[in-house]
């Protein structure tokens, strides 16, 4: 078996044609969707995916604005600075950059920023909304997983969904809106005090890696036939790289063999997550 390649390149970019064209209409009234990022220090990692994202938003018709601070910020002038964007009508929808330094708490900072600009889904109201099924924002990963399902129709009706993983960002959230009617999974979600991890893993259906560990999967642990996402972007040192390393995800490659359905590793999940941040960008200029 072969598995079909879920492409999130093709895909994110289809999203991007539509927000394109409501951003035009949006454009024509007068209003430019426009995200805010705030990156505290100079993470490599959060450097690069602060630069896409504003590509894409570029690309996309939208506007962004660049805020970048030093590690040794403090608190209270973060706190300032989300706070002035919350009063500003030329902003849509804000992002803080993670991960923050040490002495920055990330849930009040989360908290501080206004629900309705809250495009990465992290403040309480926004979660409390998910969990109850009822309008708002949708986490950006784990609604770019969604979106790749539907995309490839695989079937999630009485499907079981094993999540490896349980973060704020991925696994907690993605359970949530696999049970949600919409898409009525059985979800069973796995971490670091699951025992015999190959157990579950083998009985899934739909198989999501979110750990952010190197190749945790093995193939051995895919069933035959499977939906493997694999949401991990990992650094590993690769001295034949021009950058000195290369990206790999949380399942070993190797597993594709085996699966039916496939997220590659660049190529999947990653660009799904800027899409759908951008989408909820414009959705939040669509309602102001």
């Amino acid at each position: 078996m072969s598995a079909v390649i879920m492409d999130g390149r093709a895909l994110s970019e289809k999203i991007r044609e539509g927000l394109r064209v409501r951003s035009a209409v949006l454009r024509e009234r007068g209003i430019a969707p426009c995200l805010a990022v705030i990156l505290v220090g100079e993470d490599p990692a959060s450097l690069s995916y602060v630069n896409s994202k504003e590509k894409k938003l570029a690309e996309a018709g939208m506007e962004s604005r660049d805020i970048r601070l030093p590690s040794s910020t403090e608190e209270a002038r973060l706190l300032s600075i989300i706070a002035e964007l919350n009063r500003d009508e030329k902003v849509h929808g804000i992002l803080v950059q993670s991960p923050l330094p040490d002495h920055i708490d990330a849930d009040k900072i989360n908290a501080a920023v206004a629900p309705e600009k809250d495009v990465d889904c992290f403040h309480p109201v926004n979660v409390g909304n998910m969990m109850l099924g009822r309008p708002g924002f949708l986490p950006c990963t784990p609604h770019g997983v969604l979106a790749l399902l539907r995309e490839y129709s695989v079937p999630t009706s009485g499907a079981n969904a094993v999540i490896v993983g349980r973060s704020n960002i991925v696994g907690k959230p993605l359970a949530n809106l696999l049970i949600r009617r919409d898409y009525s999974a059985t979800v069973t979600i796995c971490h670091t005090g699951t025992k015999d991890l190959a157990r579950h893993t083998l009985q899934a259906d739909i198989l999501i890696a979110a750990v952010g560990k190197p190749a945790i999967i093995k193939p051995e642990m895919v069933r035959e036939g499977a939906a493997v996402i694999d949401v991990g972007v990992n650094r590993v040192p690769d001295v034949s790289a021009r950058k000195g390393y290369r990206l790999c995800g949380d399942v070993d490659p190797a597993a594709a063999e085996k699966a039916a359905f496939f997220t590659p590793v660049p190529g999947g999940v990653g660009p799904m997550t800027i899409a759908m941040l951008l989408q909820n960008v414009l959705e939040a200029a669509e309602v102001c």
